[in-house]
């Protein structure tokens, strides 16, 4: 169920991408990054809803090492998993 997620969208500065990926995900369980769409920088943050709460205090705490901006969804991405899910909640709607 694409539910099980909630996705938070950021655009970020590409050289930070690597670090926001290893920071965040080296809370085991509470989200996996997915870059979006390479050429603005756009990354997804796939959050359980449990933990949102503790993604949120994860990326305040590293924003003075990476800056971020929370962003809409894109209309189209690079990355399969997110073309995929964009598919499934057309299909759910």
């Amino acid at each position: 169920n694409t539910t099980d997620v909630v996705p938070i969208y950021l655009r970020v500065d590409p050289s930070d991408i690597g670090l926001i990926k290893f920071v965040v995900e080296s809370y085991e369980g509470v989200a996996i990054v997915r870059t979006v769409d390479r050429k603005t920088a756009v990354i997804v943050l796939l959050a359980v809803p449990d933990s949102l709460g503790d993604v949120r205090g994860i990326l305040d705490s590293i924003a003075h090492q990476a800056r971020w901006e929370e962003v809409a969804a894109p209309t189209d991405s690079d990355d399969w998993l997110m073309r995929w899910e964009a598919q499934e909640l057309k299909r759910e709607t």
